[in-house]
């Protein structure tokens, strides 16, 4: 890195050097990025990077050369695109700072790019994941990372304080004799209420491999969210409990430790027989019992159709609901004519389309609601 007494001098050098590269850096670009900079620690090669990346970059194809001039500049390998990372102060100051100039009403170039960005964003919520190149695939993980999923709930057993309810006994009674016998006000109750339990269940077959590394990946997701609620298995030609995995708090080490234990990405489906050993051995046992179980696949079975029917009766008389969710269902002209969807449909409580980052943006409004 070039050393200079002042390090306005730098930063203005990068973004020099950036235009030279073919990022069209403008004055409002630089100044942003130079407020970023205001918030982060210039020791950090990672806040740096970051801080340059969110400011400076107006396209995806700007990514390469970015991390280009990053690493000529700061003589420092760009870091390795990891959002969980970033520190939740970070992106609340960065959501401030947007928030404040849009409460300014400013103009010009500056809300234009904003404009620009935002409706790249709402463009790629509906781009069909099977699609996107290298760079898009990098933008949804970051898009993933912000999701705030949240879990169905239930009324449990257990009751708890309330100020209206059913009448409370016990804590009447306590109340008037610590008063001396006298009157005192009514204690009420109401049942507590707890999270349900959520069942994933990801076809890593052939015909789903397109899209299984983004349904992990929102998967990791959902299990960070409430680790001890939440497991995961994927389906193929055998049954493989990716839970553990998953709950590593880095996606890219949990993605890395998923596809270690998953021996059958990209081969055939075995839907019927899968779920049997799913309910077998996990799902009678408590883990299916009241869950909200969601599947994700295409439903094309090698297997029996009429064992997948059967097993699905099953689930469903054990599971609060049961959703299924198909990348192809959120196609034009889509008909559920497979012979595993077929063979579900009388036992789903929904058939849902899950092809973008929208329809599982839906997809968690149902399993909240559920």
């Amino acid at each position: 890195m070039v050393t200079t007494s002042d390090p306005l001098t730098g930063l203005v050098g990068f973004a020099t050097a950036l235009r030279e590269a073919g990022l069209p850096c403008g004055p409002q670009r630089v100044q942003a990025y130079l407020d970023a900079v205001e918030r982060v620690d210039l020791a950090d090669t990672g806040q740096l990077y970051w801080a340059g990346r969110v400011t400076l970059c107006a396209d995806p194809d700007d990514l390469p050369r970015y991390d280009d001039a990053f690493a000529q500049w700061f003589a420092a390998a760009p870091p390795e695109p990891r959002p969980a990372t970033i520190r939740r102060e970070q992106r609340a100051r960065a959501a401030a700072m947007a928030e404040e100039r849009a409460n300014a009403g400013e103009s010009g170039a500056g809300s234009e790019e904003l404009r620009v960005a935002a409706t790249d964003v709402e463009v790629l919520r509906h781009r069909d994941l099977s699609e996107l190149s290298t760079a898009e695939r990098r933008h949804l993980r970051e898009l993933l990372a912000v999701l705030r999923p949240e879990l169905p709930a239930r009324r449990s057993q257990r009751q708890r304080p309330a100020r209206r309810g059913s009448l409370d006994p016990d804590r009447t009674l306590r109340a008037m004799l610590a008063g001396g016998g006298e009157p005192v006000r009514l204690a009420h109750r109401t049942r507590s209420r707890r999270r349900r339990k959520v069942v994933l269940l990801i076809d890593v077959s052939g015909s789903m491999s397109p899209y299984a590394d983004s349904l992990l990946r929102f998967a990791h997701v959902v299990v960070r969210r409430s680790p001890a609620d939440v497991e995961v298995f994927t389906l193929g030609t055998r049954l493989t409990r990716v839970s553990r995995q998953l709950r590593q708090r880095d996606p890219e080490r949990a993605m890395l430790a998923a596809g270690q234990a998953v021996a059958d990405f990209a081969g055939g489906t075995r839907l019927g027989e899968t779920l049997r050993v799913f309910l077998d051995r996990w799902g009678q046992r408590g883990v299916a019992r009241r869950a909200v179980v969601t599947i994700f696949s295409d439903g094309w079975e090698r297997g029996d159709p009429s064992l997948l029917a059967e097993q699905l009766a099953r689930m469903r008389r054990l599971a609060h609901a049961v959703f299924w969710v198909n990348p192809h269902a959120g196609h034009d002209g889509y008909a559920p004519v497979q012979s595993g969807i077929a063979a579900a449909l009388p036992h789903l409580d929904r058939l849902l389309a899950g092809h973008s980052l929208a329809t599982l943006e839906r997809l968690l409004v149902e399993i909240r609601d559920a």
